[in-house]
């Protein structure tokens, strides 16, 4: 054998070696993919997840189990989650506030969203609607504001738990404008947004989900969406945008697929493509419009770093209104 042909066939060797790395990469499930989840079973984003489950099972040729662990903030889901082996084969759906809002509500948290979450994909975004009673004499976002400008803690608005994103997009909208309101916090979404209906409080941030049945029954209307673009199942609905007070308000909820710390960016990105390809069927694309959620289609990267964004923006809003959850 010349130098040239032992050259070639060590070349050869390596790249043999290489291959079940490289295969490996690309993530076939050899066994049942777990995907945790702090929600209860039944809501939007749970039926959602199901969805895309079912989906990616019938892609995976393995099942993918769906396992509920509610209660505690998201911390339950979480802690069981972030000592999973890093092979793609344990995930986890959690929220926007649990990475981007706990970490600036409570000074100790049982884990890093930085270091124990490897994001994987944005799965889903739900806008939020300010919504006022049938017979409020509220129009616009402006009328809130200014109203709550002249009469200072005279305008009251109601959320489903303290930090919630219904809670955390009143203080966003008070930060904004320099008006001042008082927070009523409810127990759950029904109660809320029959508060609402019934005018014990005078606003509320709402989903389509969420608030949607009610205001489908005329109890409720929505009177903006806090997002820079009008929605398109409620066109007629003016966006935050379009206010002379309020044009940078934009409150979302959000769910995203994590990997456990030290899962190789390879497996995530095969995975996020997975994901992709499910929600680009015709089936899944209908049951989000119903649902009123969106897919953004934003790269492993560009997840982490709208992550790193919108963790900035709610820091500056959680300390200007001294907001702790664990004191």
């Amino acid at each position: 054998m010349n130098k040239f042909s032992s050259i070639a066939a060590t070349i050869a060797a390596l790249w043999i070696a290489l291959i079940p790395a490289l295969a490996s990469a690309q993530f076939k499930p050899t066994h049942p993919v777990r995907i945790l989840t702090p929600l209860s079973a039944g809501s939007g984003p749970d039926a959602a997840l199901r969805a895309v489950a079912q989906g990616l099972s019938q892609k995976w040729g393995q099942a993918v189990i769906v396992d509920n662990r509610p209660g505690g903030n998201g911390f339950i889901a979480i802690t069981a989650f972030k000592q999973s082996p890093p092979d793609g084969h344990e995930l986890i759906m959690a929220d926007g506030g649990q990475l981007t809002v706990h970490p600036h509500t409570f000074r100790k948290l049982p884990y890093d969203p930085i270091k124990d979450l490897e994001p994987v994909r944005w799965l889903l975004v739900s806008k939020f609607f300010v919504a006022v009673a049938a017979n409020s004499p509220f129009k616009t976002i402006d009328d809130i504001v200014q109203t709550a400008k002249a009469k200072p803690d005279g305008v009251t608005y109601g959320s489903f738990f303290i930090g919630s994103p219904a809670h955390l997009g009143g203080l966003q909208l008070q930060s904004l404008t320099g008006a001042k309101m008082l927070h009523v916090p409810y127990k759950d979404t029904m109660q809320l947004y029959t508060a609402v209906a019934t005018g014990e409080v005078d606003w509320a941030l709402g989903s389509i989900a969420s608030a949607g049945p009610l205001e489908k029954s005329g109890r409720l209307k929505f009177i903006a969406v806090a997002s820079p673009n009008r929605f398109p199942l409620y066109a007629n609905v003016a966006a935050s945008s379009e206010s002379s007070t309020a044009k940078s308000f934009n409150v979302t909820g959000w769910d995203g697929i994590f990997a456990p710390r030290g899962t190789p960016k390879l497996i995530r990105e095969q995975i996020a493509n997975d994901i992709s390809d499910v929600l680009a069927s015709p089936q899944m694309v209908e049951r989000y419009r119903t649902f009123g959620y969106e897919d953004p289609r934003l790269s492993t990267d560009a997840f982490a770093s709208q992550i790193s964004k919108e963790s900035a923006e709610w820091k500056k809003v959680v300390n200007e209104a001294g907001l702790r959850l664990d004191e």
